[in-house]
């Protein structure tokens, strides 16, 4: 029996009680009511349960669903989704710029970096922070210093941690040809075709009817399935973001934003405006957060005129400082200015999200990146490198913080070999004509949405 995952009320239900529990509302009666009924908690790794749930518990998950969303935030003042809300809650909101100026050279070590940094982390990805440590260590890669290998492992290791199925056959040094197809990637295209169509002023109607042409829906996950779904039974946007969606404020707005922060360079106001717009079709409040906050930091680093800390501080300005996400990141960047080793920057993140919150919500991912590229001070072996070491959703976080380190870096050519000669200049993916295509012609595609009024 097909078990289709990120959509069944029976398998949302686990997810949405954790995340009433984190944004301000009390569900502990209605969770009362799911485990008194025989309800079982969220699947802890995969997107469904590995069997059906009776017709009568499918229709009570979806009733509590909607009662769950009902309940009150008393959060709802310092966390709001609202644009022009986030805007008068961030008292150093960035001025627009008119001039937006970039090489399509840095653009196209950003697009080399976010490839390699994805395929760094996408065999580790769903495994525990210690079974990556162990893998590392048995090959003598640790502190990661290059591309996961299964050579040397020893099999009792790979018994008890195997490697993500759906990436060793691609993503192991010894397996790498070419960047294969990842959602992290297909994004950042998606949006590129969002905006050679319809330019930085695109409406949320523009963005979903992109998502309908062009995107499989079996490439989507999470908050980006279930607003796909929405979409598809007549749900309009925003509220596409909210409906029966546990999943809101995890980490797909992120991985949606490098684009628009690359054609926005030294506009980290027009950046967020953009990520937020696309951000709302499938998050709320930090959802929406992270995705402005990463746009930010990419459209302060594609000027070269920064330091990663200075974009880091960017970042922040456009985030609601009273916001889980806000004090989250400071207090990484805190940590990763304190401690000189990284392990134990990393274990303290673990210790203070760990238990409560689902290895893909945006507040901890976010959190590590911004560690990471601080304590690497922005170097891109050490920036990727400590963003995958981190675990939680390591080739995501391995992404971002590859593109924004790559736009540091500045061109192809500063970038070590060993993390880009393996792509071949080729990207598979399933979105629009682009399969098989180079990343030196994105950089040029992409360059020319900067030079678009």
């Amino acid at each position: 029996m097909l078990r289709l995952t990120w959509v069944q009320p029976e398998d949302l239900i686990g997810h949405e009680l954790r995340q009433a529990a984190l944004d301000g509302r009390e569900p502990k009666v209605i969770a009362a009511r799911w485990r008194a009924a025989g309800g079982a908690d969220a699947p802890a790794a995969a997107g469904a349960s590995p069997t059906p749930t009776s017709r009568y518990l499918r229709r009570l998950a979806s009733d509590l669903l909607d009662e769950l969303a009902d309940l009150p935030s008393r959060l709802a003042d310092d966390e709001p989704t609202d644009l022009e809300r986030i805007r008068a809650s961030c008292p150093a909101w960035p001025r627009p710029v008119a001039v937006r100026v970039t090489t399509p050279q840095r653009l196209e070590a950003a697009w080399l970096g976010r490839a390699a940094g994805c395929l760094l982390g996408k065999p580790v990805e769903k495994l525990p922070l210690d079974a990556i440590r162990r893998l590392a260590r048995s090959t003598g890669n640790w502190p990661l210093t290059t591309y996961f290998t299964a050579r040397g492992v020893p099999e009792d290791l790979l018994r008890r941690h195997p490697w993500n199925r759906r990436s060793a056959a691609t993503s192991l040094a010894e397996n790498i040809d070419g960047m294969p197809e990842d959602d992290d990637l297909d994004y950042p295209l998606l949006n590129l075709v969002l905006l050679q169509r319809h330019g930085r002023a695109f409406t949320l109607t523009d963005l979903a009817r992109t998502w309908l042409d062009e995107l499989p829906a079996g490439r989507t996950f999470t908050a980006e399935r279930i607003a796909y779904r929405n979409l598809l039974t007549g749900v309009e946007p925003p509220h596409t973001a909210r409906h029966r969606n546990p999943f809101r404020e995890w980490i797909g707005a992120l991985i949606r934003a490098d684009v628009h922060g690359w054609t926005n360079p030294g506009d980290p106001a027009g950046a967020a405006e953009q990520a937020h717009r696309d951000a709302t079709l499938t998050h709320t409040a930090n959802g929406v957060y992270a995705a402005m906050f990463t746009a930010a930091v990419i459209a302060a680093a594609a000027t070269g005129g920064h330091d990663v800390h200075a974009c880091v501080r960017t970042g922040l300005t456009v985030v609601p400082p009273r916001s889980r996400l806000a004090r989250a990141v400071r207090e990484a960047v805190g940590l990763a200015h304190e401690h000189q080793d990284f392990d134990t920057v990393v274990d303290a993140l673990h210790r203070t999200y760990g238990a409560t919150h689902h290895w893909v919500h945006a507040v901890p991912n976010t959190a590590l990146i911004a560690a990471a590229l601080t304590h690497a001070n922005g170097d891109f072996t050490g920036s990727i490198c400590r963003a995958v070491g981190g675990g939680w959703d390591t080739d995501s976080n391995g992404a971002t913080a590859g593109s924004i380190a790559g736009l540091l870096a500045g061109h192809p050519a500063a970038l070590p070999d060993r993390w880009t000669a393996p792509l071949k200049n080729r990207l598979a993916t399933s979105i629009g004509d682009f399969n098989g295509i180079g990343f030196d012609t994105l950089a040029h595609l992409t360059h020319r949405e900067t030079r678009r009024p």
